[in-house]
């Protein structure tokens, strides 16, 4: 299995390549050069497997120069009782009859990036080794909260590696803030910045693509990767959950092999809902994709229209890791659909970097609209869905899964569709304590004790909070610095020590 790049068909790489690489020098994202299949008996193998299995079958079929032992010890290392406090690594939870969350939040930073950031320093310590010996990898990131803390903790001490992650100052939550700005490790460093997660991602992906700085780094005996979904191997993890809850329904008789069934992702950079749609190419029976956004609601208006326009008012909202305006992984749907025009696809990158906006084809139009069904919800709909939720189910969510509920109710009410239906739960409530007891009890806590907070949700929950979120306040806050977004290449070199 080799890589191309969304920008330029004559690039092919292998997948220790595209890993260790992270983006393709054109600015281009790698793909796969073909999508494996599953057969029936392939999806009867997996059901009778557990996580670690499954993982290993689904990404030996991606990873072509890896060997067998290497992809192993990849996932046996990842996906630990440890590390995920469940047997199960990505629990179903039913809410309601026929409607089922996949809790993917049970990691060591409580929120579904660990699913792919425990795994990918295995995967990139071992593609390095065969792509880029000797070299010392500078893993750069862009967060709008979960990302950040979750490449942080995957990376901490990993040998040969230098981990930094620049986040909006004003647009993550408090909690989100101090697991990052607490921090440990030697070979971490974080940034606020001034600004927005699109500047954010911005910046990290013009320094990536520079080659004056690429030069610099060689220099110093080292390569730039990422640890954002742009990379291929942050992503491909991703399709591993949604392959594996179709399984575990058809292990606990919730369904029949074969049977179709929806998928309901909250996203904002398009990764989780991207790595759901390359499941169902793998031969998963997936009806409808169902795209849920908060008030940034640019997803909503292209797989509705077929027009992406980023010219639009940004809102901060209390569903953060969807606050985004520019969404990086679109780029590898718009190459599928397009049959791999990677033409075209230059195209629409070019319209978009230069006006703001694009328009697809006509075919792609109606692709979208085969897979996918999109809507958004806005703050006070968040609110009251976890309000309602709470009350109705006595099920406590984040702001993020109350999103993905509330387009999913407005999904049913608009078509009738019964058929079952997963929802990616994203992240753990006590990651959004104030708003999420605020919208329970109706009331405002933007100036609330965050230690007080957490402990009012576990009375309302009645659970424990995880060790990860209760151990927080006992913590020293190691990194407070903030830069202007033109500021970020040299915060880099300032920090790996490169005049």
């Amino acid at each position: 299995m080799n890589y191309k790049s969304t920008r330029n068909n004559d690039v092919t790489v292998t997948a220790s390549v595209a890993i260790s690489r992270g983006i393709s020098e054109d600015g281009g994202l790698f793909v796969p050069e073909s999508m494996p299949w599953l057969s029936y008996t392939d999806l009867k193998i997996l059901t009778d497997s557990d996580y670690v299995a499954r993982a290993n079958d689904i990404l030996s079929r991606f990873l072509g120069d890896f060997t067998p032992g290497e992809v192993l010890n990849c996932v046996s290392q990842a996906y630990t009782r440890e590390k995920f406090e469940t047997e199960s690594i990505a629990p179903l939870y039913e809410l309601e009859p026929g409607v089922y969350l996949l809790e993917l939040w049970h990691g060591p930073t409580c929120a579904f990036k660990d699913m792919a950031l425990q795994l990918l320093p295995h995967l990139l310590s071992v593609s390095v080794e065969k792509a880029e010996p000797g070299k010392t990898v500078v893993i750069l990131v862009a967060t709008s909260g979960d990302t950040g803390k979750a490449a942080l903790e995957g990376f901490r001490d990993v040998p040969g590696t230098r981990i930094l992650v620049f986040y909006p100052e004003q647009g993550v939550s408090p909690l989100q803030k101090l697991q990052m700005a607490t921090q440990e490790g030697e070979n971490v460093y974080v940034s606020a910045i001034r600004g927005n997660f699109d500047d954010a991602q911005a910046g990290v992906k013009a320094v990536f693509t520079d080659t004056a700085v690429k030069q610099k780094l060689a220099e110093h005996n080292m390569v730039f990767s990422s640890a954002n979904s742009i990379n291929w191997g942050r992503l491909v993890p991703q399709i591993v959950y949604y392959i594996s809850s179709y399984c575990d329904l058809i292990k606990n008789n919730r369904i029949s092999a074969g049977e179709h069934i929806n998928i309901v992702v909250p996203t904002g950079n398009f990764g989780n809902i991207l790595a759901a749609y390359y499941a169902k190419k793998m031969g998963i029976p997936i009806n409808k994709l169902i795209c849920a956004s908060n008030a940034n609601n640019v997803l909503t208006e292209f797989l509705q229209t077929g027009v992406y326009d980023r010219n639009r008012p940004f809102y901060t909202t209390i569903s953060p890791s969807m606050d985004i305006l520019i969404s990086s992984n679109l780029e590898r749907l718009l190459y599928d659909l397009s049959a791999c025009d990677d033409k075209q696809v230059r195209g629409y990158m070019d319209s978009l970097a230069k006006t703001g906006r694009y328009e697809v084809d006509e075919a792609i139009k109606k692709s979208l609209q085969e897979h996918f069904w999109a809507s958004y919800c806005d703050d006070d709909g968040t609110r009251s869905t976890i309000r309602e939720t709470y009350a109705k189910n006595a099920c406590v969510t984040d702001p993020h899964t109350a999103v993905a509920l509330n387009v999913y109710r407005q999904y049913r009410e608009k078509t009738g569709d019964e058929a079952k239906t997963i929802i990616a739960s994203t992240a753990s409530a006590y990651k959004f304590a104030g708003d999420v007891v605020g919208a329970i009890r109706s009331e405002q806590t933007a100036n609330a004790d965050q230690r007080t907070l957490v402990g009012e949700l576990s009375k309302l929950s009645l659970s424990k909070p995880p060790k990860q979120i209760s151990s927080l306040f006992e913590k020293p806050v190691r990194f407070e610095g903030v830069c202007d977004k033109e500021g970020m290449q040299q915060t880099i070199f300032t920090v790996l020590g490169i005049d």
